[in-house]
């Protein structure tokens, strides 16, 4: 179950943020950003602080800088986890917010951007949401994935996964810690089928990609090669 460092860095959730729109996408509140023009869609699924938190939102619009036309739902449905609920605490919350209820959610908002035009789709997804993205990555609608220091992600889950698959993982990282993702990487070895990547970034905690310390230099560049790789990750096999 989540840990305390799942909850550590809380945002400060807010709803204009970023230069996108929000919108209407397969029945959730969807923040939009870039052009339909590219033709190449990205998911982004946040983690349990939800789509309004700023950093995400400030990826979501790197992103659509690199030529993507970016989509990130909100999974909770106006409900996304809050430290400050004590009735509410992380075991509690994630009855109600399974990753299998986020996949079988994302679901309909690929179809919406095939409808839009969108010919190739990728998906990256932070903490919480690296589970959804297993579950997509073992589809055929998904051409790259991205899972970014992953919770509940399991070595059976990486044995399924079809779509070439990037992992960027923390050194300190008591969900992910990188002996399991040294399994994740021997798993994807013997798997030619699928190109991979497993990088472990040091000195960094979980969480780091969205939520650093924008005053942390060495945060801040940290998170900001990792932002390089997603983005390259993308534009190597999203097209």
């Amino acid at each position: 179950m989540s840990g305390p460092q799942c909850c550590e860095n809380p945002p400060t959730l807010s709803s204009t943020s970023g230069v996108g729109t929000v919108e209407d996408f397969g029945g959730l509140k969807t923040y939009v950003t870039g052009s339909l023009d590219s033709k190449r869609g990205i998911l982004l699924v946040s983690d349990i602080f939800g789509y309004e938190a700023p950093k995400l939102r400030k990826l979501a619009d790197k992103v659509a800088a690199a030529g993507f036309y970016v989509v990130v739902p909100d999974f909770f449905y106006a409900d996304p986890y809050n430290p400050e609920n004590s009735e509410r605490p992380i075991p509690v919350w994630i009855q109600t917010h399974g990753a299998d209820k986020g996949s079988d959610d994302a679901k309909p908002v690929i179809a919406v951007l095939e409808s839009k035009g969108i010919s190739a789709v990728g998906i990256a997804g932070f903490c919480w949401g690296a589970k959804v993205v297993t579950q997509l990555a073992k589809t055929d609608s998904i051409k790259a994935a991205v899972m970014l220091h992953p919770s509940f992600v399991s070595v059976d889950d990486i044995k399924e996964v079809k779509a070439p698959l990037a992992v960027l993982g923390a050194e300190i990282d008591q969900m992910s810690p990188p002996e399991l993702l040294k399994q994740f990487e021997e798993v994807l070895s013997v798997k030619p089928e699928v190109d991979s990547l497993v990088k472990i970034f040091p000195g960094v905690a979980h969480g780091w990609t969205v939520r650093y310390n924008e005053k942390d230099e060495a945060a801040v560049k940290s998170a900001e090669e990792a932002h390089k790789d997603l983005i390259d990750w993308f534009i190597k096999y999203v097209k």
